[in-house]
């Protein structure tokens, strides 16, 4: 192969066609594409050799890059081929040998009611100060869903909205909001960084693709104490694991202040997954937790084992049980019993109510 940047043109333009949302590409296999969920192998492509997928993925990074790649032995980036389509990519070793993942990213944001996602989130996207966080496995749809908020913040009020991403994922058309986005190591050096530049730059509401120390989690909740609304994500599991998570990434000696801060700040957190649907596709199911005066007092007090029956408890207020949500979906014959289960973090007890 030495054309590989059209080949590059033909594995995008497939992917475009199959609606597709990841390109994987390795040495000594056939590029993948994932649909819907499943992984479907293009047998009409060669396997690559080691040389091709090194070239494929110089084709789609600058020299800065190159350089970062082959010191540190995996990547972050994104892509924008032609006609604006964009791709949020990690290139990494495995084996001696280069393979590269690429999520497609959308053009067009998406509303909630396009998501399947509940109204209730609109509130949260409403507020003006306080810290919300969509959480949830990598690949479920978290980043869509914020986009999906600050798009309808954009649209409804006049506000300095920023975004730190990394790489940077949607690209925001400015409405009602002044929107600005960086991404790490080409606008800002990192996430604690670029969210410390934020209290001198004027800014109302801020998303933060990802925290990943406690400098960047202190420095949120402390931006959502003083009048700033953040939006951020975690890799968790469940709003009570999420809470632990945040704790737990402090020092003994800092966790009773943050657990204050956070019982303070947090407006929410709003857990989902994307679950295979009985006639193709995927659909999300999802829980909400919403601070209010009993979450508060279970945060502050680390009780956080309860926290899951105050959302059990709590729909009268809007919160949402996660197996209600995937048990309404069986109902519904959305989705199979065996594919609820599967995604349930509390599978026996949803055993009992499906």
């Amino acid at each position: 192969m030495t054309n590989y940047k059209k080949e590059i043109e033909e594995l995008i333009a497939l992917v475009i066609k199959e609606n597709a949302s990841d390109l994987h590409i390795s040495a000594f296999r056939r590029p993948t594409i994932r649909i819907d969920g499943q992984l479907k192998v293009l047998n009409d492509k060669p396997v690559y050799s080691p040389e091709d997928s090194l070239n494929v993925l110089f084709e789609l990074i600058d020299e800065k890059l190159k350089k970062e790649f082959l010191e540190k032995r995996d990547l972050d980036f994104s892509y924008t081929a032609k006609a604006g389509v964009r791709f949020r990519g990690n290139a990494y070793f495995q084996k001696g040998f280069v393979s590269i993942a690429l999520r497609h990213v959308p053009r067009e944001i998406r509303t909630l009611e396009e998501l399947r996602l509940p109204k209730i989130l609109e509130n949260f996207a409403r507020q003006k100060q306080g810290f919300f966080l969509v959480v949830g496995p990598v690949g479920q749809g978290k980043s869509t869903t914020l986009a999906s908020l600050i798009d309808l913040i954009n649209k409804e009020r006049a506000e300095h909205i920023l975004t730190i991403e990394d790489p940077m994922e949607y690209v925001f058309k400015e409405d009602k909001s002044i929107i600005n986005q960086r991404e790490v190591r080409f606008d800002t050096q990192d996430f604690k960084t670029g969210l410390r530049a934020m209290f001198r730059e004027d800014i109302n509401v801020a998303m933060i693709g990802e925290m990943r120390d406690a400098e960047t989690i202190g420095t949120a909740v402390t931006a959502a104490e003083t009048g700033h609304l953040i939006f951020s994500t975690l890799h968790t599991n469940s709003a009570a694991q999420t809470i632990d998570r945040i704790i737990d990434s402090f020092p003994p000696n800092q966790q009773g202040q943050i657990k204050l801060q956070l019982a303070a700040s947090l407006l929410g957190i709003f857990s989902q997954r994307l679950v295979n649907r009985v006639e193709g596709g995927l659909v999300p199911a999802y829980e909400l937790l919403i601070n209010n005066s009993a979450v508060a007092n279970l945060i502050r007090e680390g009780r956080t084992n309860e926290i899951n029956v105050v959302i059990e408890t709590g729909s009268e207020e809007g919160m949402i049980d996660m197996n209600r949500t995937l048990a309404a979906l069986v109902t519904q014959g959305e989705i199979s019993r065996d594919e609820a289960i599967r995604h349930s973090v509390n599978p026996k007890e949803l055993a009992k109510i499906i």
